[in-house]
């Protein structure tokens, strides 16, 4: 089914996850209905619908996908709300239904770190960060908060701040979000997250090839290694890195999921020239 000017389908939404231009999509469930399903859909971030003129202002300059139960009049009505506040807003066809029977990945929330009083969730791990601590950030801006805070401190201090500022640890030893043998924490991720699609699981090779030493696992590993390093040493701020590590992994999850059969050679002489 086509979608309407005002509608977006799930095949469509899909497509756009995951990238740096994918609209903000807001969950506005009832608490009852999330209660029954308490995952959500990739970088999703809830919302009150009855709240909807208080929050709306925050949304300016933004494009939105509004997301409820079924796509009926919860998600509709929320939409019309914001589009008279002038910010473009699209239904998601079917809703959370939808996307669940067509089989998309959904983000458990009860494996995320407790959100704070603006709804955001807190990640803490060790600063100047080189490869899987950037990938790691990435996949969480892009899949399962882009509103995600990310503390970048000293090894020894990243436990204690993550229980003093309610931010889950992530690629330090002995916690949750860590390697497991030979995997990766990007690797954890994907799996404890339930984002273990095939564009991922691609990437994740990359990563734990950059990560660990092993540039046989893809011929791929050593240019994300050596753009990775370049990056650190472009960049004295872990944050102003992380931003632009951002751009890389977009790209690189790009090839993943489009371009891994395509080749590009050098034109030859044509023939009489």
């Amino acid at each position: 089914m086509a979608s309407t000017i005002t509608t977006i389908t799930h095949d469509k939404l899909a497509r756009l996850i995951g990238t740096p231009k994918c609209p903000l999509v807001l969950d506005v469930r009832t608490d009852e209905d999330f209660a029954g399903d308490p995952r959500n859909l990739p970088g999703a971030v809830r919302r009150r619908h009855a709240d909807v003129e208080a929050w709306a202002r925050d949304l300016k300059g933004r494009s939105v996908v509004v997301a409820c139960r079924s796509g009926r009049e919860l998600s509709h009505g929320v939409a019309a709300m914001l589009r008279h506040e002038g910010i473009p807003a699209e239904v998601l066809e079917g809703g959370h239904e939808a996307w669940k029977a067509a089989g998309w990945p959904l983000v458990p929330e009860a494996k995320l770190p407790v959100r704070d009083g603006q709804g955001r969730t807190a990640w803490v791990t060790r600063a100047r960060p080189k490869v899987d601590r950037i990938a790691c950030s990435w996949l969480i801006r892009r899949f399962v908060d882009p509103f995600a805070v990310f503390l970048f401190v000293q090894p020894s201090a990243v436990e204690a701040v993550g229980e003093r500022f309610g931010a889950a640890p992530f690629d330090v030893e002995n916690v949750f979000w860590s390697h497991r043998g030979e995997r990766c924490t990007f690797d954890t991720m994907l799996d404890e997250l339930g984002l273990a699609t095939p564009p991922l699981l691609r990437l994740a090779t990359l990563v734990r090839g950059a990560d660990t030493a092993r540039p046989d696992l893809a011929p791929e590993v050593p240019g994300l290694l050596a753009a990775s390093l370049g990056l650190s040493r472009m960049y004295a701020d872990d944050l102003e890195q992380l931003e632009a590590g951002l751009l890389l992994y977009d790209a690189f999850y790009r090839w993943c999921r489009d371009a891994t059969e395509e080749t590009h050679n050098w034109p030859g002489r044509k023939e009489g020239a």
